[in-house]
């Protein structure tokens, strides 16, 4: 049974850091790529960044360039996204995803606020 559990959201003032992660089980998470989404109030799901299985390609949104790193540790089963220089329009809950057989599996997510 593939579950994602992801921690590490907050308030935070604008310009602040926040780390998430996502502890994941239930599938051999080293063979898959892992990705971030997040969802803003009154908005549509986005992708946020996202991590090929050994972190060798990593793609964000443009949104995030230059701000966000993701990163994984296979030994761990967990994947991170550090987010520097919050803007409040970061503010949405945090959700990590893999596609396994076409199938999409989402954790709970984790809110983060970014206000001052």
């Amino acid at each position: 049974q593939v579950q994602l559990v992801e921690s590490g959201g907050g308030l935070v003032q604008p310009g602040g850091s926040l780390r998430l992660s996502c502890i994941t089980s239930g599938f051999v998470f080293r063979t898959y790529v892992m990705r971030w989404y997040r969802q803003a109030p009154g908005k549509e799901r986005e992708l946020v960044a996202s991590i090929s299985m050994f972190g060798g390609s990593i793609n964000y949104a443009d949104s995030v360039k230059g701000r966000f790193a993701i990163s994984r540790d296979n030994a761990e089963n967990t994947v991170y996204l550090q987010m520097n220089s919050l803007k409040p329009e970061d503010t949405a809950v945090y959700y990590c995803n893999v596609r396994k057989s076409t199938i999409d599996y989402w954790g709970q997510g984790t809110q983060v606020t970014v206000s001052s």
